[in-house]
C-alpha cells in the first residue's frame, strides 16, 4: 500500500532533518544537551515503527518529489538560521504525517509516540541556541571594571547572572588583548553554563576565539558585511545614533541596534550625540529588528525610556556600581512592572 511508502518517506525525512540539527548543535554550537536530545529523538523515530512493508513499498526512483525539488530553488538556504528553521519545520511536518498515517493503518498507540515527539520538537526548537529572541529580555548588562567598586569583570558577570540578566556584553577599553581574551574566555564559560547570551564589544577576533554568541560594533569599527564573512552566524549588533545610521544598519544585515545615547553618559568617551528619547521613539515605530536603548539610563529615569518605546535597556554604571547587583536588578524590574 502506498501509505507505507508515505510512512517510509516521512520517517526518513524526519530522521534526516534531526541529523542536520544534531550536527549543527554538535559541531557548530557544541551544545551537549541539545545534541543528546536530538540524537535520542532520531533513534526513537527510527525504531518506534518497524515493518518490512516500509522497504517493500519504497519507490525512490519514481518519486515525483525528486523532479519537483530538482527544478526548484525554493529550498535554498541563505544562512545557518534559515537552515535550522527549515529543518525543524521538516521534522514537525514529517512527524505529523507519520502520526496520521499510523492512525489510518490501525496503529493508534504508535501514532501517540510520534505525536509526543512532535510536541517535544516544538520545545527543542525554542531552546535551540541560535539568534531567535535573544533580545526578548529587559536588562542588557555591560561590563565596566573602572566603575565596579573594585570587583573584577568576572565577579560582576557572576553577580549579573545571579540577578537573572539574560544578555551580557563584555566591554573593556583599557586592557591588553591578552587580558581581554582571558576574561572573555572565563565569562564565556559562565554564560554558557547559565544559558546567558554573551556579546563581545569591538574585538571580533576575541569573540570568535572564545565562541561568543555575538559581537557589538561601533560606527567606526569594521563594516557589518565584512564581519559577517568571518563571524558566520554570530549575532552582530551595531551602535546607532540617528535615523540614517539605523536604516543603514538594517540594510547591511545587523541583527540588532543600540539606540542612543538616550541621556548624557560618562561611561563612554567621545560618544556621538543623538536625539535621545525622540530617536528611540522613531526606532520603536519604524525599525523591525531588535533594539536596545543605551546611554545614561538609570533606575530614576527608566520609566521615561519605557514610555518612549524602550523594551530592552542597556545599563552600565547603574548596575556595575551597585554594591548589591541582585537587589538593584530586582528593584529595577519591580519598577518596570508598574507601567
Amino acid at each position: 500500500m502506498n501509505i507505507y511508502r508515505m510512512l517510509d518517506a516521512n520517517i526518513n525525512r524526519v530522521s534526516e532533518g534531526l541529523r542536520v540539527l544534531e550536527d549543527i548543535s554538535r559541531f557548530i554550537l557544541e551544545d551537549y544537551n541539545m545534541s543528546k536530545n536530538l540524537k535520542e529523538m532520531r533513534h526513537i523515530v527510527r525504531k518506534s515503527f518497524l515493518d518490512s512493508k516500509l522497504i517493500t513499498f519504497r519507490d525512490s526512483y519514481n518519486d515525483l518529489g525528486l523532479n519537483i525539488s530538482q527544478s526548484s530553488t525554493i529550498d535554498n538556504k541563505e544562512d545557518l538560521l534559515s537552515l535550522v528553521e527549515a529543518n525543524f519545520k521538516r521534522v514537525q511536518e514529517g512527524l505529523r504525517s507519520i502520526e496520521e498515517s499510523l492512525k489510518v493503518l490501525g496503529h493508534y498507540d504508535k501514532s501517540k509516540v510520534y505525536e509526543r515527539l512532535r510536541y517535544e520538537s516544538y520545545d527543542l526548537e525554542k531552546k535551540f541556541g541560535l539568534k531567535k529572541d535573544f533580545l526578548d529580555t529587559d536588562i542588557y548588562g555591560i561590563t565596566a571594571e573602572e566603575f565596579s567598586l573594585g570587583r573584577t569583570n568576572i565577579q560582576v558577570v557572576e553577580e549579573m547572572i545571579k540577578a537573572g540578566i539574560k544578555i551580557i556584553q563584555y566591554r573593556e577599553k583599557e586592557k591588553s588583548k591578552l587580558e581581554k581574551y582571558n576574561e572573555c574566555k572565563a565569562i564565556r564559560k559562565l554564560t554558557k553554563d547559565s544559558g546567558v547570551t554573551f556579546i563581545v564589544n569591538d574585538d571580533v577576533d576575541i569573540a570568535i576565539a572564545v565562541k561568543a554568541d555575538g559581537i557589538h560594533l561601533g560606527q567606526d569599527d569594521m563594516p557589518i558585511e565584512e564581519v559577517r564573512k568571518i563571524a558566520g552566524n554570530m549575532i552582530i549588533g551595531l551602535s546607532t545614533h540617528n535615523i540614517k545610521q539605523a536604516k543603514t544598519a538594517v540594510k547591511k544585515g545587523a541583527d540588532y541596534i543600540g539606540v542612543g545615547p538616550i541621556f548624557n553618559t560618562t561611561t563612554k568617551k567621545n560618544v556621538e550625540k543623538s536625539e535621545g528619547l525622540k530617536y528611540l521613539k522613531w526606532v520603536s515605530e519604524n525599525i523591525q529588528i531588535p533594539y536596545v536603548a543605551i546611554g545614561g539610563i538609570k533606575e530614576s529615569n527608566i520609566i521615561e525610556v519605557k514610555k518612549y518605546g524602550g523594551k530592552c535597556f542597556a545599563m552600565i554604571s547603574e548596575i556595575v556600581s551597585s554594591p548589591n547587583i541582585v537587589k538593584k536588578v530586582e528593584s529595577i524590574r519591580k519598577l518596570l512592572k508598574i507601567i
